[in-house]
């Protein structure tokens, strides 16, 4: 097997239930969070629980290098503001510790958003924009950097997650993952995932076999397939282009089942975890199915 599909399971009642989740929707690879998403601070993950996330892992057949855990939705890497910027530093530090103490490899993140506020009739608001952007992907990678040599000795990789680059999300552009990893010390230790409807919200097509390529072979050229380490199988409510941030099941959406072929039939998406962020988790097991049955013979 070279395609290992599943999606962003719960860990309520603890990480260790994660395996067991994925299990019962037949996944071949799984997403979670590690602590709440939505709080700062967690307590340490308690070896008894440790040891259950092991033994589930074990049952559940599935490899550590296909499981994708997301960081807090609470971080920004690129915040303006000193105080939250630390504060974001340490939340992420601390996170990429709970995944060398769970013995995986990645941590999904949203690189950051600049905040600021322009107002679209100025004249000079293009140039502004821009600068906003530059100074912010700057920090980010600064973040990065300062997060890889806090736990350099871990192996972790940061694995930066392209958006739909709503409100002042940043990473919406193939050239903005490109300037992070440019400036990152160690890029043994950095990769991206690709989220479908992130990337077709951000304007960049995949729905025909044409379109497809024209974007993959921008991701390639721009950013590179070396760094892809996981994607984000998702249809998208809105339409190209649109930059907004909502999901929608397979097929129920603008992308469209054809993509998702393209997807399952390219070998540049081997032995990476993909995952399922749809918005009905009942009937995950089936679109589970179904992107598996996509495969060519």
């Amino acid at each position: 097997m070279t395609k290992f599909v599943g999606a962003h399971v719960s860990a309520s009642g603890g990480v260790d239930n994660a395996p067991l989740n994925a299990i019962e929707i037949g996944a071949k690879a799984f997403a979670l969070f590690t602590k709440n998403q939505r709080q700062w601070v967690a307590k340490p993950l308690e070896h008894s629980t440790i040891d259950a996330f092991h033994k589930n892992l074990e049952i559940s057949g599935i490899s550590p290098k296909h499981i994708l855990p997301h960081d807090s939705y609470l971080i920004n890497l690129g915040h303006p503001e000193t105080v939250q910027r630390e504060k974001s530093r340490e939340a992420f530090i601390d996170e990429l510790g709970r995944c060398r103490i769970l013995g995986l490899d990645k941590l999904n993140f949203h690189p950051g958003s600049h905040l600021t506020k322009l107002a679209k009739k100025d004249p000079f608001y293009d140039e502004k924009l821009m600068q906003a952007e530059l100074e912010c992907l700057d920090v980010i990678a600064n973040s990065m950097n300062r997060a890889i040599e806090a736990t350099k000795d871990s192996g972790v990789k940061l694995v930066i997650e392209n958006t739909a680059g709503q409100g002042s999300n940043l990473g919406y552009k193939f050239e903005h993952l490109s300037h992070i990893i440019d400036k990152i010390e160690d890029k043994s230790r950095v990769g991206v995932c690709l989220d479908t409807c992130h990337t077709f919200t951000a304007g960049y097509d995949l729905r025909t076999r044409e379109a497809y390529d024209v974007t993959m072979d921008a991701f390639g050229r721009i950013v590179g397939f070396e760094y892809l380490m996981g994607m984000h199988i998702n249809d998208s409510k809105p339409k190209l282009g649109s930059r907004v941030d909502r999901h929608a099941s397979l097929g129920q959406g603008e992308i469209g089942w054809d993509a998702f072929r393209f997807i399952m039939n390219d070998s540049r998406m081997d032995d990476i975890p993909l995952v399922l962020e749809t918005i009905d988790e009942s009937i995950w097991a089936d679109e589970i199915r179904a992107l598996y049955a996509l495969i060519e013979k």
